[in-house]
């Protein structure tokens, strides 16, 4: 039992590394969101694809926080409206996990530069409610899944 158990192991190892056909991508997660959830990344959509550095800072908190990929951490909204004044272009955002309750929140998801190809990367919103009772951003957290070159 033990050999043909050892057998079987060898065969798959051998197996993966033959050329054989890599396995199905995995499926895509994907949640629906609350709709106060939902405007949250629906407004950053809009706001990043008019390239409206502005429009952008206002979802945050006044003292929200930006952690981008690659770049120095940012806090405040005219600090955030300052980083991303030369950003913006086509933008996709799925999410594939939430909670809410009370003021506080977070929604982890993936985002997309063209609405059918694959992720190009990975973000999490922490949210706050604010005294309108309106979503806002405490921090924006996202990285690519193109691997960084070393320099």
């Amino acid at each position: 039992m033990r050999q043909a158990a050892a057998g079987m192991v060898w065969m798959v190892l051998g197996l993966a590394g033959s050329g054989a056909p890599a396995a199905p991508e995995a499926p895509r997660i994907s949640v629906s969101l609350p709709p106060d959830l939902d405007r949250v990344l629906r407004d950053y959509e809009r706001a990043w694809r008019a390239r409206d550095a502005r429009a952008l800072a206002d979802l945050f908190t006044a003292d929200g926080y930006l952690l981008a990929d690659g770049r120095p951490l940012v806090q405040g909204r005219s600090e955030i409206r300052a980083a991303y004044a030369r950003s913006g272009g086509p933008l996709w955002l799925r999410a594939v996990k939430f909670a809410a309750e009370g003021r506080t929140g977070y929604i982890i998801g993936v985002y997309g530069h063209e609405a059918a190809t694959p992720e190009q990367g990975k973000f999490v919103l922490a949210l706050e409610r604010g005294a309108a009772g309106r979503w806002l951003i405490a921090a924006d957290i996202d990285n690519g899944l193109v691997p960084r070159r070393s320099p």
